[in-house]
């Protein structure tokens, strides 16, 4: 096949600037990674993955920037960064070695390239609000300073100034340097960046943990730190030119206002403030008085002021998914129907049509839950990106994902087709998503419904949970049982089936069957005619007799997973599902246990309670029937 001249020019263009930029674009190679998913066409990809090269180049060139993204609209983000002390000359042969480097990935759909002087990375998914991933990793020097514990301190402490004003300063990017005291003259370099797409607190995390990563390198004279969203630096050589320093000390503590100008300045500032005060309590109280009669509408973000999701317009939804086709619908869940839908961008999204009333107060508990969603970000958690209300439906609009749901793969078309590891990431990134929805968020939210219908999957096979923070939209009359509604019988915890006690446990219990099915390949209420065929009791059965790695899919290779290894998946699905809602592991202490290889003797399991189709109940210490399972409350956020 014949070449394009856009792409001769290209190779031109990498082959003179190289040769002739080399030794000063700092194109030592540290890191590069290609994902082990390849594209279906790969001809058209590689067409759009030159486009947003080029795209990418003539940024760095025509604006002299030092950072850079390009997209198509079939699905090809890239992103470019030099770091902010190179020339324009130096990044562009950097950018240029980058590429080189990437296209060994062929037709992987995704990879990333780190140089000294630059990074590189596409995917065929936006990820440009990334700031943190597993693989983030350091490199250390392999020469001592001379005065070791001098050196290292020195070097920490510029690293935690770095950590600390990088994500302060406009563009975050900081160049300092910090003498060595007592280390013979000696001085301590550093950088630290953060890519420009994130938010300033992602940039904080970011460095956050690629200091902790660094600290393992003192007293090595020199040390690295990446993430996908941050790079960190350290050197007792110059790496980077003397009019390039920042002074980063305003960026560190606020300035003492001990001196007397800035008293009298603080004294105005204050007296404006009581004049401001007083002023707004007079508006307040005559709004307040006024506004006696109108409804009260709960507030539960408290005193935390949010960014709201994109409004869409109804129309314009309505024309993306071909007026809510069925050829474009996806599936139906207990919240609604959802649908495919192409935006006048270009950008494939799902659209879900929620299921409940259109009363005043529903809507007013959709624009509140709507806010408060639209802020969770996770890359294990499905992002809510827009809603409308100004239609005949109340819409979402979520990040569409392509492989659709975690059930398809396990018992549907695609059944057998998972790994051992593919498994394994599955279950990891699931309790990733729960940890951060009960413990990481500001406030606590409850999902109650995880199964594997609602457990979505990216290009890459990794898990994004859907449908959190709806349960409050029910309406108030509709029981939990109702699995048109909420909640499913198979993976509801017996305490909240029964008694509708609900807390941050019904969920680890969910998730427990959830790992169960992803282990087995078997639904969580299937059984073959033998009641001892129920996925719950059997893997209990084979637990009991030390035989629960028999529970593995059999189509699955034997030669992928230990034998050690599956037990202890299973042991970890079977802790969560314990009667005792007590004894369960919070979703934080299962990610430690998912990633650690410890034994788990010191935690021995109690026999879970098994609640089959019927609603029958059976267990050791309990017996109840379908009478008497009450109504169940749907509040399922709470404040931290």
């Amino acid at each position: 096949m014949q070449a394009k001249p856009e792409c001769i020019t290209c190779v031109l263009t990498i082959v003179l600037l190289w040769w002739g930029s080399a030794a000063d674009a700092e194109l030592n190679l540290l890191n590069s990674g290609c994902s082990q998913y390849n594209v279906t066409n790969f001809r058209d990809f590689t067409g759009d993955l030159n486009s947003t090269f080029l795209r990418l180049r003539e940024q760095l060139n025509d604006d002299s920037r030092h950072f850079a993204t390009a997209e198509e609209a079939s699905g090809v983000y890239a992103m470019v960064q030099c770091r902010n002390y190179l020339s324009r000359v130096d990044c562009l042969a950097c950018f240029d070695a980058a590429v080189a480097e990437i296209r060994r990935c062929s037709a992987a759909n995704g990879a990333r390239v780190i140089y000294d002087g630059c990074f590189l990375r596409y995917e065929s998914n936006n990820f440009y609000d990334q700031y943190t991933q597993e693989g983030h990793t350091m490199i250390c020097g392999n020469k001592s300073a001379s005065e070791p514990s001098a050196f290292a301190a020195t070097v920490q402490d510029l690293l935690a100034d770095l950590q600390v004003a990088t994500p302060k300063i406009s563009g975050y990017f900081a160049a300092t340097e910090k003498e060595v005291v007592g280390g013979g003259n000696a001085t301590v370099y550093g950088v630290a960046q953060c890519i420009e797409t994130i938010a300033e607190s992602g940039c904080r995390d970011c460095m956050q943990v690629a200091n902790t990563d660094i600290q393992r390198c003192p007293p090595n004279t020199d040390g690295r730190a990446m993430d996908v969203g941050c790079f960190l630096r350290y050197s007792d050589s110059p790496f980077f030119a003397d009019n390039q320093t920042i002074d980063i000390t305003p960026f560190l503590t606020t300035p003492s206002s001990s001196s007397t100008r800035n008293g009298i300045i603080g004294g105005l500032v204050g007296g404006v403030a009581l004049l401001l005060l007083l002023i707004t309590l007079l508006v307040w109280f005559k709004r307040s008085a006024a506004s006696n009669d109108l409804p009260i509408r709960g507030d539960i973000l408290g005193a935390t002021e949010l960014r709201g999701p994109i409004n869409y317009k109804y129309k314009d939804l309505s024309a993306a998914t071909k007026k809510f086709s069925l050829q474009n619908k996806l599936g139906e869940g207990g919240f609604g129907e959802v649908f495919k839908g192409v935006l006048k961008n270009g950008k494939t999204v799902a659209i879900k049509k929620l299921a409940i009333m259109q009363s005043q107060r529903a809507k007013l508990d959709y624009e509140s839950e709507v806010k408060l969603i639209s802020n969770v970000h996770h890359r294990n958690l499905i992002r809510l990106l827009g809603c409308c209300n100004k239609g005949p439906e109340l819409l979402l609009v979520y990040e569409y994902m392509k492989n659709s749901s975690l059930d398809k793969f396990l018992f549907g078309e695609g059944r057998g087709s998972l790994n051992w590891k593919q498994r394994c990431d599955i279950i990891l990134g699931t309790a990733r998503g729960l940890s951060y929805l009960h413990e990481e968020f500001h406030v606590c939210i409850i999902h109650r419904d995880i199964k594997s219908s609602n457990i979505l999957l990216d290009d890459d096979f990794q898990p994004k949970i859907a449908d959190f923070g709806l349960a409050r939209l029910l309406p108030q009359d509709k029981s939990h049982l109702s699995t048109k509604f909420a909640g499913t019988l198979g993976y509801t915890a017996p305490e909240y089936a029964i008694h509708g006690q609900l807390s941050e446990k019904t969920d680890v219990y969910s998730y427990g069957i959830v790992v169960l099915e992803i282990v087995s390949g078997q639904r969580s209420h299937e059984t073959t005619g033998d009641p001892d065929s129920f996925l719950l009791k059997k893997a209990w059965t084979l637990y009991e007799n030390n035989m629960h790695h028999q529970l593995v899919e059999e189509s699955l290779d034997g030669k992928e997973y230990e034998v050690e290894e599956a037990k202890r998946m299973v042991e970890i699905g079977l802790m969560c599902t314990q009667s005792a809602a007590a004894l369960r592991p919070s979703m934080s202490e299962v990610v430690v246990l998912l990633k650690s290889k410890g034994s788990l003797e010191s935690r021995p399991l109690t026999r879970p309670t098994i609640i089959d189709s019927t609603v029958g109940v059976e267990a050791s210490t309990s017996t109840a029937s379908s009478a008497s399972v009450a109504t169940l409350s749907i509040t399922q956020i709470s404040s931290r």
